[in-house]
């Protein structure tokens, strides 16, 4: 369901956010004591919360909040769409209005935390031996409790689990990495090679633990984050495998 959830939220936002609609007619559906905020400071905060922002929330928060404020769906509608019950949705609701506040009024503390050279030079060594199809060499870099996040499409956990995500990769040719920033945090940018001037199609998040791959967030599949994403690449996407 999270998946299927992280999938609409992204995808409605980016089609959606350029003609806000609905919204102020549906409000009178909140239910005050679970909900404090009123419509305007709802529409003051979340209007000015851009996908980034968003990016912060835990999936359920993220998906009520733009279904409601920025699509302007129903209680009952965003519980069909995310197969929440409605208590579920008012609570994230809730509980994802009072985040986008917060990181409103503490921006410089929630900006997104700069890269350290250790890290930059892990996401190379990831980039280098995934360019070279050295997939071995790639498992050996996972934690033993590694989780795997393919985006609108599956979920796998467990070192031997997500091994399979490499050998997916293994049998396709329209993907180069490159090490980059999406959005100022550490990514893997993903180019086609059959394409040298074009932009990064996706991205890859990675997360470490200690000096393991804690956690992947592939982007593969849901290309549309991509279209709303400041990505930076940091080498150059050309160069042989």
């Amino acid at each position: 369901m999270a998946g299927h959830v992280e999938a609409l939220s992204f995808m409605s936002a980016i089609d959606l956010l350029r003609r806000r609609q609905r919204r102020q007619a549906l409000q009178s559906e909140e239910d005050p004591e679970m909900i404090a905020d009123n419509a305007a400071a709802a529409d003051r905060f979340v209007a000015a919360a851009g996908l980034r922002t968003f990016m912060y929330l835990p999936v359920a928060q993220r998906a009520c909040t733009i279904l409601m404020d920025v699509l302007g769906y129903s209680l009952q509608e965003i519980a069909g769409i995310t197969e929440m019950s409605v208590p579920a949705v008012k609570a994230s609701l809730h509980r994802g209005r009072n985040r986008i506040r917060e990181l409103a009024d503490a921006p410089d503390e929630n900006s997104p935390p700069q890269s350290s050279q250790q890290e930059l030079s892990r996401l190379a060594k990831y980039v280098e031996r995934f360019n070279r199809r050295d997939f071995d060499a790639v498992r050996n870099m996972l934690a033993d409790d590694v989780s795997l996040e393919l985006i609108a499409r599956t979920r796998m956990a467990g070192r031997r689990q997500v091994s399979r995500y490499f050998h997916n990769y293994s049998g396709v040719s329209d993907w180069r990495f490159v090490p980059g920033l999406a959005d100022c945090r550490p990514a893997l940018l993903v180019f086609d090679p059959r394409d040298a001037a074009a932009a990064p199609s996706y991205f890859v998040l990675l997360e470490w633990v200690k000096d393991r791959i804690g956690s992947i967030r592939d982007f593969r599949h849901a290309r549309y984050v991509a279209e709303s994403a400041e990505m930076i690449p940091l080498g150059s996407p050309g160069g042989t495998s």
